[in-house]
């Protein structure tokens, strides 16, 4: 797009662009741009391609923050807070002020590389648009406050809502941005203020994959790497723009490109990833599944799926066979739009092309079919033979910078910390890990019941929370088809940009009906600014990661640790310090903090809190990543080989970088970590797993159990279930138990040490029995894992990856029209669900919306996606002045033959309107990378509303440089039948001029 140059209003220039006069007064091309702010192509943007020895330093540009000569400079390394590939930075310090920036070539991951996101991250740290002192929002303007005036008058209200209505009715919102200490912080919080009404923004961006995939082969993530890339043979994206969403991985994309990769990108639109591509496939938004499926029908029809594979590791590829029939060539190309040649061209080159590895990302996921979608990109790999392999895998790369952390450890509204779920067993488990009673958890919740769905009725500690998805359903629908005792009547968001949410104007209409809202962030948000309310807003200061020290998640599973760089700026504190003080506001801090130190007035330690993450999440494996093993990564990430992950020689010997989860057992075990999952070919002490065993051992009287397939040096040469001390008495391995793994097996089963026989041999049999029952999630020794893996197996058991999901509304996927479809002559062949009575305390509409044709007033199909420039809800991006001069505007994308049906030429402004209200006012870019019938926007964008530019709502000096129209406030109602994922990537609008 044209780079439209504009004048910055008076509430940008006030006090942002006083470091940065010669940006914003100065009419210049990019180029000098870039070397004026510091940004030169050789130093940041393809720092990769270029030896040190051949870069020159970037200058800062000149202010307050520049580098001082002749003052000594401390070097601390950090990690990019924005998408997860998890690239590494070098800062430099100086007196305390972090004064430049460079990139850090010994990270196995980035390799030196940077992208303009990463390059600018000194300004996201030192940014004069943050919020800098708690206000809050009275008589139409923003009071400054003081940090104990404004944690009691919010925790005054809380609480009070509290004593009228229950603790369900405060909502909170975590943060995928948040360190993992943080995160975690956030879900242990509310399980003490006594409710589930927590979530975060994996909700909206993967909740469907980890769904689909955890229900498939065990774990909810990405199995492989970005550098394992390097040996695939063949890679296809599917919804997936890695060049501009993740642009640092790239790098590992086009190595794999170099070694003979082929290349296939599935995506209506014709992306900067496509433009990689060997072959780019253009399918019909929303259309997945039958694509994937016309896959398969080539795959079977030829004989090409591995029969050993399947045989040995996957149960019900054959109810897959059945569906996949129907899915001829004709049927293909009718409802996804693709021709059979290049269906078979893509199937071909899948086949003829292992290890192959499939991507995939949002535009797979945002569907209300999203788990179906996810479930049939596996079932494709296992197929293929394709999974548990090198080069293989279903590499899914995630959005912010510590989603997949969050996602791990962090605030889930359907479980507990490691997805440990909301049963008792669950419950007493991390009880037992927090030190507190039980019942004393058990009694901060409502102690009604009701429906957790189905008509079962039960306690609200073990019905999931209102997703991020639904907050505002919780605020507007009639209260008595909650799942609760009342409306939710007060919001908390700690760091998330809720323009990146679906049905803006609903949004609007449920922040004015609440009776506070609190925004905790290092910027004010898009929900600071929406609504029209005058009163009863509050603004939090927050640092960014850089102001804090603690482990970070990337996408691949590697945990880091980054160093703090600079001391807290302004007034702000740490996510942990605010949660902490608001324990302390509402009495539970010694309990929440009982083994976790407190240093200075209120910051929670970090290694404490990673620590305590280490004692209880013993399910995914978040237990052998100490403080110490992590920051002895750190300082020898130079010795760790650039494609295998792998340490040769050093201090780190041996171990995959980051310790990738699952890190099995106690830090003292010394587990390398497991870099590809689910891969047998090496010993699982050497980070080899085989497929979870968590569906049981049997379905329809057919085994799912592995046949002949184990890991290297496994004692147990077939399947076998998860690991129990019942399973290990069974096989004669419960002797290997020391004393103090014994004992705290005991304490899981409520006996007490002093009952427990000298020698385990002498035990009687009741004893043992009550003893069988401790599995390897709930045993806090990790004895359990230490001896299953001592004897070559994996804890969680070998299992075969199910291609049928009983469990789910439709066990083996099938395609579902979108709700707002364009083919509303398939609704009658591929209707959706039933309106759903409750899920996530929620009714949910499904067919009481698609028994509406609203293809012929909105015949366009309106999707969306990443700009590399900016990032999730922009609003630091958007605050960023040299980001804010790379794409200055608010934009659609739209056919030229859509165009000139309209009358619209490329640039002019338009309003795109949505079925359901909203409406945006945007500039058209005309352009042919979007097929006829399809249009297409960035969602990086807010701070205007329906045409009207929201400047003066921010309190002064706050707003960012880049403002412009959040494309949700004209998308709709629609979310995944499972997980509640909107679903934003099929729906329908019509575009006219403006």
């Amino acid at each position: 797009m044209k780079l439209i140059k504009k004048s910055i209003d008076s509430q940008s220039t006030q006090k942002g662009a006083g470091a940065f006069p010669s940006i914003f007064y100065t009419a210049m091309d990019r180029r000098t741009f870039l070397r004026r702010s510091g940004l030169t192509a050789g130093a940041a943007a393809v720092g990769a391609a270029l030896s040190p020895t051949m870069m020159r330093r970037a200058e800062a540009a000149t202010g307050e923050h520049s580098r001082k000569e002749g003052v000594p400079v401390e070097i601390k390394r950090s990690v990019c807070t924005h998408c997860s590939v998890g690239c590494s930075v070098i800062a430099e310090v100086q007196n305390g002020v972090w004064t430049g920036q460079e990139p850090d070539f010994d990270s196995p991951i980035n390799l030196g590389a940077h992208c303009a996101k990463g390059a600018s991250l000194r300004e996201h740290g030192i940014g004069e648009k943050r919020v800098k002192y708690p206000m809050k929002l009275e008589g139409g303007r923003w009071r400054r406050m003081s940090w104990e005036d404004a944690v009691n008058e919010i925790g005054d209200k809380f609480m009070q809502i509290r004593e009228e209505s229950g603790p369900d009715s405060v909502w909170w919102c975590g943060s995928s941005k948040s360190n993992n200490e943080g995160s975690y912080l956030q879900r242990k919080f509310v399980a003490f203020w006594g409710t589930n009404n927590i979530d975060h923004q994996a909700r909206i961006c993967h909740s469907t994959t980890v769904a689909g995939v955890a229900n498939t082969w065990g774990y909810g993530a990405m199995t492989n790497s970005y550098n394992d890339m390097h040996n695939a043979k063949s890679m296809i994206f599917v919804g997936s723009n890695a060049a501009e969403a993740h642009p640092v991985s790239m790098q590992h994309i086009l190595r794999a490109k170099e070694n003979g990769a082929k290349m296939i990108v599935v995506d209506p639109r014709f992306t900067r990833t496509a433009a990689h591509a060997d072959q780019h496939i253009s399918i019909r938004s929303g259309a997945d599944v039958p694509f994937i499926w016309g896959l398969l029908w080539h795959i079977f029809e030829n004989g090409w799926e591995d029969r050993e594979y399947i045989r040995q590791r996957v149960y019900g590829l054959e109810k897959v066979r059945e569906e996949v029939a129907h899915w001829t060539p004709e049927r293909v190309e009718d409802v996804a739009g693709v021709p059979e040649d290049q269906m078979y061209q893509a199937a071909k080159t899948l086949a003829e092309n292992r290890p192959g590895t499939i991507v995939w990302c949002m535009g797979g996921t945002q569907h209300h079919i999203g788990n179906n979608n996810t479930r049939a990109y596996c079932v494709l790999q296992l197929a293929l033979g394709n999974i548990g392999v090198s080069g293989g895998g279903a590499n899914i790369f995630r959005g912010h910078c510590n989603v997949q952390g969050a996602t791990d450890v962090g605030p889930n509204c359907h479980t507990l910390p490691g997805y440990y779920g909301l049963s008792e067993g669950a419950w007493r488990h991390w009880a037992r890990v927090w030190d507190v009673d039980f019942e004393y958890l058990k009694g901060r919740f409502d102690s009604a019941e009701y429906d957790a769905g189905g008509g079962n009725m039960t306690s609200p500690m073990h019905i999931p929370g209102m997703p991020v998805s639904r907050w505002i359903d919780g605020i507007l629908e009639d209260p008595s088809n909650l799942s609760q005792r009342d409306n939710v009547r007060a919001v908390f968001f700690q760091g998330h940009a809720v323009n990146s949410q679906s049905r803006g104007v609903d949004m609007k209409e449920a922040i004015e009906k609440l009776e506070m809202v609190v925004v905790s962030d290092p910027y004010p948000t898009h929900l600071a600014v929406m609504s029209e309310r005058t009163d009863g807003v509050y603004l939090l200061p927050t640092t960014t990661q850089f102001e804090q020290r603690g482990s970070v998640t990337a996408s691949n599973r590697s945990i880091q640790w980054r160093e703090q760089v600079v001391e807290p700026l302004f007034e702000s504190k740490t996510d942990a310090q605010i949660l902490y003080q608001f324990a302390r506001k509402f009495g539970f801090e010694d309990q929440m903090f009982k083994n976790i130190a407190i240093e200075g007035e209120d910051l929670p330690s970090p290694e404490d809190t990673l620590r305590e993450i280490n004692r209880g999440t013993w399910t995914i494996g978040y237990t052998g990543q100490s403080p110490e093993r992590l920051k002895l990564h750190l300082e020898n990430k130079h010795t760790f080989d650039t494609t295998s992950l792998r340490a040769v020689g050093g201090p780190c010997d041996g171990d995959y970088y980051g310790l990738p989860w699952p890190c099995w057992g106690t830090p003292e075990m010394g587990h390398p970590g497991t870099h590809v999952l689910y891969d047998p070919s090496q010993p699982v002490k050497d980070g080899g797993l085989t497929f979870r065993a968590r569906f049981g051992v049997e379905r329809d009287g057919e085994s799912l159990l592995a046949d002949g397939s184990y890991s290297v040096d496994s004692e147990l040469t077939d399947g076998y279930p998860e690991f129990t001390f019942g399973i290990l008495r069974q096989l004669g391995w419960h002797t290997d138990l020391r004393r103090e793994e014994l004992e705290a097996i005991a304490s899981v089963a409520g006996i007490q040490a002093s009952d427990l026989p000298s020698n385990i041999r002498m035990a009687n049999e009741a004893t043992l029995e009550q003893l069988d029952g401790v599995n390897w999630k709930t045993d806090l020794s990790g004895g359990i894992q230490r001896v299953a893996i001592d004897h070559g197996c994996a804890p969680f058991g070998n299992a075969k990856a199910r291609c049928e999901v009983w469990q789910f509304p439709d066990p083996i996927p099938v395609h579902r029209e979108p709700l707002y479809t364009p083919r509303y002559d398939l609704v009658s062949q591929y209707p959706t669900y039933d309106d759903v009575r409750a899920s996530y305390r929620l009714p949910t509409r499904y067919g009481s919306i698609q028994a509406t044709d609203y293809s012929k007033d909105y015949p366009l199909i309106f999707t969306s996606g990443r700009l590399v420039e900016y990032e999730g809800g922009g609003e630091e991006t958007r605050s960023n002045p040299w980001l804010a001069e790379l794409q200055q505007e608010m934009f659609v994308e739209i056919h030229p033959a859509d165009a000139n049906d309209r009358g619209l030429k490329d640039g002019q402004t338009v309003w795109l309107d949505g079925p359901e209200g909203g409406s945006i006012k945007i500039q058209a870019m005309v352009t042919e990378r979007v097929p006829r019938g399809t249009v297409w926007t960035p969602f990086h964008f807010g701070g205007h509303f329906q045409g009207e530019d929201l400047v003066d709502r921010y309190p002064e000096g706050t707003a960012p440089h880049i403002r412009g129209e959040a494309c949700n406030t004209a998308t709709t109602y629609g979310y995944d039948s499972v997980t509640q994922m909107q679903e934003t990537k099929s729906t329908l609008c019509q575009i006219r001029a403006a």
